[in-house]
Order: C-alpha cells, then structure tokens, then sequence
C-alpha cells in the first residue's frame, strides 16, 4: 500500500510553492500647498512621488514634525525664505533612515536624523533629502525632543552663548516666555546657573501658565502690565539687573522691557508676534548705551556652514542637557497626520502654550 502511495506521489504533479507577496505599502503623503494664503484653506493632504535615491541621498521616513509659526508664515507668503511652489510644509522633525546612497559615509538605515536647515518639508510620511540637509541624532534622546531640537533649542542656546559673556547669577529677561523659544531659555539658563525674568501676556489661565514655568526653572514670571510697577524693584533685591534681553514680541512690550536692561547690555530681537515695530527711546541709547541686535537661526547655520565644529558642539550640549533631564520638549500636543486641518488651526489660535505635533 505505502509503494503505491509512493508511486502515485512520484507520478503526480505538484503545483510550485509561489512566495507569498508583500502587502503593497500605502503611497507617501505629506502636506502640500500650492499658492500662498492661510492655512488651513491652502494646505491639502495629498500623495506624493518619492524622488530616485542618489548617490549622495537618504530616503527618510518621517516619524513626527512640529507646526512653528515660521512654518504658518511660509505659507502665508510673509517669511524672508519661501519654498518654490507647490511645497512641502514643515522647516523641522525627526525621521529614520530607510536607506542611504553608495556616497552616504555618516548615515545608515536605523539611524534618526533630524533637518539641518530650513524648507526641507518635513510634513510629510517619507522623502529623499540630500545628506547635507540632515543631522544624525542620537537614538536615546525621546522623540518629542528631537522632532523640536533643530529650531527653537538650537535659537535659546545661541543667543544665550553669543551677545553677552553671562556667568552664573546673571540674569536675562524675555518675553513671549511661554513660547518654544521661551521655554528652552529657561531650562538652558537654570541648568547654567542663569537667572531667568519671563514676560508673558496677561490670560484666563495665568496661573497654571505661571506653575509651569517655574517648573521648568523660571526665576520670576510676570506679565507685561507688571513691567512698569513699582513690583519690578523688588525682583531686583534678589537678582542683578539683566545684561541681556531676548524679544519675541515688538511693540510696547519691547520698550517696556528695554528699560530694565543694565547700560550697555544688548536686546536681541528674533520675533514679531505684535506686528509692531521695535520702538527705543533715545535716552536708551545716549545714556545707557544699549545695543540693539537682530538673531535668526538660518542665517547662523548658513554663516557656519563650513564650521561643523561650532554645530557639533551645540548640538552635543543640547543632547547632553536632554538626557540629564535639564532640557524637555515644549509642552506638545500629538495629532495625527490626516487631523492636519485641526492642528493648524490650533497653532494660530492666540496664548497657545502647546506646540502641535504631527504624528507621522
């Protein structure tokens, strides 16, 4: 019985073993805009094509990206670089590297890279970028923080470092506090023994907004009425004057500021959010001799782009702060990709305290 069962199986036909296929991968997506205007009417979810890999290319899946306000800007049109149209939103995020090109030495597939520069469209699920756009990140800083390390930590740590030699008990003032910059000034300077004075706009939650700073490690946080009280002297029993301010904001609120600054100290301006500009009385100038200068961190990275020295050492010393439990990221609010249309809306909303984070 069992040799006619071995016959029947020698002369029988049996069909090839087909290798099962993989599951198609859904097509990339990102969010595009194709004029400017406000978001989120200009913003569409769309499928994108991903570029052939070069020679000196990585392809990149993105994991989480953030909505700044340059972001919201650039697409509005009113920010000093635009995207050629249609663009890609997002100037900053963390991805993983998929793969890499026959020329890419300081990449490799598993690696989580986060953009070098800016107006690289990073609100999208996957892309091919140039090697040189691109900054590895160390695997142990959590995901949040790298998604937010490249803009506004990047922008606290220079300004700290580069207009004033502070040394521990110094003390710097800043409004619009609560911001992404804000918060990374606070943490950078506690953690340098810095003492921090945050202005931030009178709200209905004032309260928690003041818990949480000085969580983080405020020194004082106070709201811009309070600049031109008589309070203020009492601040300064305990503190010295500040050398350096940081503004965010213009308007009244940089001139009331201005005028706690010590003589010859600096006012470093890197935002607008009044839309107001900066107004200094000439008293400021003539008999304290204050300075008046400007930072934006793309023009840093473009001024220091053959000094890897100078970028390598930033970007060490803000990983390191992160892993001490020193520097966290702003306080976040996670969305999903496909809820684009909420999360932009929620950006532009005013006393936002929580940065928008597209999962992707």
């Amino acid at each position: 019985m069992q040799r006619a069962a071995a016959r029947v199986l020698r002369g029988a036909r049996i069909p090839p073993v087909r290798a099962r296929s993989a599951p198609a991968r859904p097509p990339p997506r990102g969010l595009l805009y194709g004029r400017h205007g406000e978001p989120p009417a200009v913003v569409q979810l769309k499928d994108l094509e991903v570029a052939e890999l070069g020679d000196s290319d990585v392809h990149v899946k993105m994991l989480a990206a953030p909505i700044n306000p340059a972001d919201i800007n650039m697409i509005q049109g009113t920010y000093a670089i635009l995207s050629p149209l249609p663009a890609v939103g997002g100037n900053e995020g963390v991805g993983e590297v998929l793969e890499v090109g026959r020329r890419v030495a300081a990449l490799k597939p598993g690696d989580r890279v986060i953009s070098a520069g800016a107006g690289l469209g990073t609100w999208r699920t996957q892309g091919v970028f140039p090697e040189e756009n691109l900054l590895k990140v160390p695997s142990d800083v959590p995901l949040l923080c790298a998604a937010t390390l490249s803009v506004n930590p990047c922008t606290a740590y220079r300004m700290l470092a580069d207009f004033e030699t502070l040394a521990p008990g110094d003390s710097v003032i800043q409004n619009a506090a609560n911001s992404g910059v804000g918060q990374a000034v606070i943490q950078i300077a506690k953690a340098s023994g810095i003492k921090t004075i945050n202005v931030v706009r009178d709200r209905p939650d004032l309260p928690k907004l003041v818990e949480r700073l000085m969580a983080l490690g405020a020194d004082h946080v106070i709201t811009e009425e309070m600049l031109r009280k008589p309070e203020m002297k009492d601040i300064f029993k305990s503190i010295p004057k500040p050398r350096l301010a940081l503004n965010c904001v213009g308007g009244k609120s940089t001139t009331e500021m201005l005028r706690h600054l010590q003589p010859k100290g600096t006012m470093v301006t890197y935002g607008g959010m009044a839309k107001q500009p900066v107004m200094v009385p000439a008293s400021a100038f003539i008999f304290r001799d204050v300075r008046l200068r400007g930072f934006w961190m793309t023009q840093w990275r473009k001024d220091h782009a053959q000094d890897q020295e100078s970028l390598a050492g930033m970007m060490d010393a803000l990983c390191e702060l992160i892993r001490k439990g020193q520097l966290v990221a702003p306080a976040c609010t996670e969305v999903p990709l496909q809820d684009y249309r909420a999360a932009l809306e929620a950006a532009m909303k005013p006393f936002t305290s929580s940065k928008q984070i597209l999962l992707l």
